[in-house]
């Protein structure tokens, strides 16, 4: 079967035909309407770049998920604390999947691809298109005391002012200082920072651009007037050339070129367009697109991401370790709070406790989270868990925090210690919360993705303690599927964002705070939160 790039032939219509007829095109083609006695159906491709590995993935345009791969890179530690990852290896997977994704999408042929990506993390690329050096990614400790020197010459507010990032170590900026000292020989080699969404770009043959999202994650983005900052970078002594070009999400920057293309498996004319940092996009696959609304993204980690219409930026967020950069979707910002150990704790406690359970999953063919979730009790309990597993999340971001469990009697049961876990984790993401809203951030809504997400008892817990309406949708690739909304939007499938949400995120429950258990955990709450100051000091001496 032939294919054709519908943008082609849009583009010519409405130059050649009036208005009308033209829009009469739009209409037969998104009705799948044949051409020449041909059906044609196109996909949308979002490409996902983690710390630890890929996800490519083909959605129909009504959402439905076509095909998938996945890849893993190994993390680099060539010295303590440092963190790296071989762009080379990244791209390889990355190019892997989208030949699997190509391959089986050859009846639903590929027109757009958008990209997703980690932030922070920077490669070094040459004038001729070599890679440099490894990848530094975000948790790296080489940076160490860079920002504590910065401090001398700008204030935390100032940076935030224009950043919107809280000044610290792991942002982009501090790793391009290190490499300016440390590595003057690769630096002078240097055309291109490039972050891992613009770098995905560049190697599909098109000049390299990021997003106004994933630029602000550098720490060297103007985040109102959406440039590179001219005092951050003279701070750092950096020439804003080494920066690619930046651009809305959602912006159609070029064609893969017809080389590449072929090497991928991939049709000739496919669009790419400007997608943004991961978090962001996951939002907006959570359907996160007015003010007031929060993704709480249950995995490894829980984060939330809420969504507002004007910046906010104070000295209460820059003590919660909260950002404020630009969404995905226009006109709106968004801020993270998180939890490092979220889901991971409870996987925890199956691997350590619960061989019984995981015995009977096996035997049943159940889920053993459903078995550990299924009696655990409705009312708050005594018993509290810090979930500090791997260090704390936002407001603190204690990496030397351990976990604890307090409040143990001998009538404490496993079904009691499993809900403390799951009372624990939404404590800690209650605290962000409460501290987002008493710094100016309107939250009216929930929406809960992820594994989390399953568990009806575990959602209802979060109405009752958040004191919030929380909604649970069935979306297992909410990064991708964002990417697939700016994509899709960008080349007309979709007439906005709001109509492409609209289509493709769909609410399966809606749970609401019962009042007297909401009051409950809100006198819980003043004690679960003396819990880390009252054990910080001992933690350290362990």
């Amino acid at each position: 079967m032939k294919t054709f790039h519908t943008g082609f032939y849009r583009e010519i219509l409405q130059k050649i035909l009036k208005p009308s007829l033209a829009l009469i095109y739009n209409l037969l083609y998104d009705s799948h309407i044949l051409y020449q006695g041909e059906n044609i159906v196109m996909s949308l491709l979002g490409i996902d770049v983690g710390t630890t590995g890929c996800k490519v993935i083909a959605f129909g345009e009504d959402g439905t998920l076509l095909a998938q791969a996945y890849g893993e890179y190994p993390l680099n530690h060539p010295q303590p604390g440092w963190s790296e990852l071989d762009a080379n290896v990244v791209w390889q997977n990355i190019a892997t999947g989208i030949q699997q994704v190509a391959a089986q999408t050859k009846s639903d042929p590929i027109e757009a691809i958008s990209v997703a990506s980690q932030g922070e993390a920077v490669t070094p690329v040459s004038d001729t298109g070599q890679i440099l050096a490894n990848a530094i990614t975000t948790f790296d400790a080489r940076t160490a005391g860079i920002c504590d020197e910065l401090k001398q010459e700008i204030t935390p507010l100032e940076v935030m002012q224009i950043t919107g990032m809280p000044i610290s170590d792991i942002h982009t900026l501090a790793k391009l200082i290190w490499i300016q000292r440390n590595q003057p020989d690769i630096y002078r080699q240097v055309s291109k920072f490039l972050g891992f969404e613009d770098f995905v770009y560049f190697k599909l043959g098109i000049p390299p651009v990021v997003d106004y999202s994933l630029a602000a994650r550098t720490m060297a983005f103007d985040i109102i007037n959406k440039c590179w900052s001219e005092k951050m970078l003279n701070l750092a002594d950096i020439d804003a050339r080494l920066f690619p070009e930046a651009a809305p999400s959602g912006t159609v920057i070029g064609e893969v070129s017809a080389k590449i293309a072929d090497e991928l498996g991939l049709p000739k004319g496919v669009v790419c367009v400007t997608g943004g940092h991961d978090q962001p996009c996951g939002a907006l696959g959570a359907g996160i697109i007015r003010s007031g609304e929060v993704m709480d993204a249950t995995g490894t980690v829980e984060c939330i991401a809420p969504a507002f219409t004007e910046p906010v930026i104070n000295q209460q967020m820059i003590d919660g370790n909260f950002a404020c950069y630009p969404h995905v979707v226009e006109g709106l910002y968004v801020t993270l709070g998180f939890v490092s150990s979220g889901g991971v704790v409870l996987r925890w406690y199956r691997d350590a406790l619960a061989q019984t359970e995981t015995a009977q999953a096996a035997a049943e063919g159940r889920d053993v989270y459903d078995i550990l979730l299924e009696n655990i009790p409705d009312s708050p309990g005594t018993a509290m868990v810090l979930p500090h597993f791997t260090g704390s999340g936002t407001p603190a971001l204690d990496l030397g925090s351990k976990g604890a469990i307090v409040g143990l009697t001998l009538s404490t049961t496993k079904a009691e210690l499993v809900k403390a876990i799951l009372e624990g984790i939404s404590y800690e993401i209650k605290q962000n919360l409460a501290m987002l809203q008493d710094a100016g951030v309107v939250i009216n809504e929930v929406r809960a993705i992820g594994g989390g997400a399953k568990s009806e008892k575990w959602l209802q817990l979060k109405a009752d303690m958040f004191g919030k309406k929380v909604i649970a949708l069935d979306i297992s690739e909410g990064v991708c599927l964002g990417t697939a909304i700016l994509s899709g939007t960008a080349i007309g499938k979709y007439n906005s964002i709001e109509s492409a949400v609209e289509q493709l995120v769909t609410p399966r429950d809606t749970y609401y705070p019962r009042e007297e258990i909401a009051k409950q955990y809100d006198e819980k709450l003043k004690v679960y939160e003396q819990i880390y100051p009252a054990l910080r000091n001992l933690n350290y001496q362990l």
